[in-house]
């Protein structure tokens, strides 16, 4: 029984309890335990003189009663002080020690102050000011939402930035942005508002809300990231103006590799504008009628899993020697759309990074970067015998890529060129569409960072395609931020 006690005692203070085999580890407790015994002792007879000492002395300061009538009251007074003495030489009192049932309860779950909380606000905006040979750019040309949208003047992203830790468990982010349009209204949306797990065991992460989907490089990234004006070709093609982002989860696992791997899993409400190619109700045509890839489009509702997006996608990175890095993705993304009653859309996407930067670069320069994404999307149209032109259930195939490369060449500039190339199958749908046919552009640009809170960027593009031939526009952007932002993902 004893021994059981020591061991308990053991236990609490932090050593390790020995098994009956352990021979060794059975001495080594009882050495422990001897020098415990021995140290309590003599803190214990230390003391025991400490609080002689101070009695004698308060004797001797204490005036003596007569000898025929000791008062209670002072005797009381006296060893109440004697306690309080004994009490404050002693330290604090001992936790007392857990029961059974203590012992195997789960621990209580921690509270978080506001005051051990971060929150990070900024506020960033993008204005854009230049000429095209187009009368209406964003008809043909620009049709990224957050690309220049007429000639002259024109701020397409102000945006309002939160992100910050919600408890000792989650994270959370939001981006509200603000922007005009051609007769500067302006118009708000929410863009993303979601949180992330911090701690949850065997390397997973959990994110839900409404965000910009993990497909590729460049659809996750906010416009001030970008490293030019406006948004790829192929990705208004697949995508749409908005870029793929909706209301859903996404669970992400990073692999106990020797490298960077991760698997991720979004699965998406799909339904909207922001879900271009998806369970999108289209644009009115001059009837009224909503329409998507020329055809009317009906209202599919949530069934089952079968109606929601699924967006897979890995990623890794290798770093090929100390001064330069390779990134490698593949994403799909899967789903209906409106076409039909069980029309279906598939879209497939690879990405490749690489960036060169010496040991001993000041501010990040120089650098080099070579960026390219390639996508192709198979989107199963239904049928509409009702349109003005009768159009038949068919699949259009579009594919696509850019490439792009960034050098950083001194303190503060940058050099830039993109290329983009996209096209698809020749079927069924409105030649005006300018979500269809082939095309491609030509992008120089040079950058010049005043501080990291600000930069100014002139950008030329040559595009030519088979619906308005070829167009030449010039544009700049001036982009400033104000307070703290949080970090973007290499």
């Amino acid at each position: 029984m004893k021994f059981r006690i020591i061991v308990s005692f053991l236990a609490a203070l932090g050593f390790t309890v020995p098994t009956p085999a352990a021979e060794d580890e059975v001495q080594q407790l009882k050495d422990q335990l001897q020098q415990l015994r021995a140290a309590f002792e003599k803190t214990r007879r230390e003391q025991e003189q400490q609080i002689d000492a101070l009695t004698r002395k308060l004797d001797a300061l204490t005036p003596k009663p007569p000898a025929t009538a000791a008062s209670p009251a002072a005797a009381d007074a006296q060893k109440k002080l004697e306690q309080e003495l004994a009490a404050e030489l002693a330290g604090p009192p001992a936790a007392p020690r857990p029961t059974n049932a203590e012992r195997s309860a789960p621990p209580p779950i921690a509270t978080a102050r506001a005051g051990t909380a971060y929150m990070n606000l900024s506020y960033g905006t993008l204005i854009d000011a230049g000429w095209s040979s187009v009368p209406n750019p964003s008809a043909q040309l620009e049709l990224g939402d957050h690309d220049p949208i007429k000639r002259g003047f024109s701020l397409r992203n102000a945006e309002l930035a939160i992100d910050g830790a919600i408890d000792p468990y989650f994270k959370g982010a939001a981006n509200i942005v603000l922007k005009l349009d051609e007769n500067n209204e302006t118009a708000i949306e929410l863009e993303e508002s979601y949180l992330e797990t911090t701690s949850l065991p065997a390397n997973l992460q959990f994110k839900a809300g409404q965000y910009f989907t993990n497909f590729g490089r460049q659809n996750p990234q906010h416009p001030h990231a970008w490293a030019f004006v406006d948004q790829p070709l192929i990705l208004n093609r697949a995508f749409g103006p908005d870029g793929l982002r909706s209301i859903g989860a996404q669970l992400s696992w990073l692999a106990p590799t020797p490298f960077y791997s991760e698997l991720f899993l979004s699965v998406l409400d799909g339904q909207g504008g922001t879900a271009f190619s998806f369970r999108n109700p289209g644009e009115p045509d001059e009837a009224g009628v909503a329409r998507h890839a020329g055809r009317a489009t009906i209202e599919r509702r949530l069934r089952g899993a079968q109606d929601l997006v699924f967006v897979p996608r890995l990623a890794t990175s290798f770093d090929l020697s100390d001064t330069q890095t390779l990134l490698m993705g593949v994403s799909g993304a899967f789903g209906p759309n409106d076409t039909g009653p069980r029309t279906r859309t598939e879209i497939y996407g690879t990405d490749l990074f690489w960036k060169w930067k010496p040991a001993d670069a000041a501010r990040g320069f120089p650098y080099v970067s070579w960026q390219t994404e390639a996508l192709y999307r198979r989107f199963n149209a239904g049928a509409d015998p009702l349109a003005p032109a009768p159009l038949r259930a068919e699949n259009l195939h579009d594919y696509g890529l850019y490439s792009q490369l960034v050098w950083g060449f001194v303190d503060r500039w940058n050099l830039g060129l993109r290329a983009d190339y996209v096209t698809g199958n020749h079927a069924t749908f409105d030649a005006s569409d300018p979500f269809r046919g082939r095309r491609y552009r030509f992008s120089p640009e040079i950058t010049f960072f005043p501080s990291e809170f600000s930069k100014v960027r002139l950008q030329y593009n040559f595009d030519h395609g088979e619906a308005f031939g070829s167009a030449h526009s010039i544009w700049m952007q001036l982009e400033f931020g104000l307070g703290a932002h949080a970090a973007h993902k290499y």
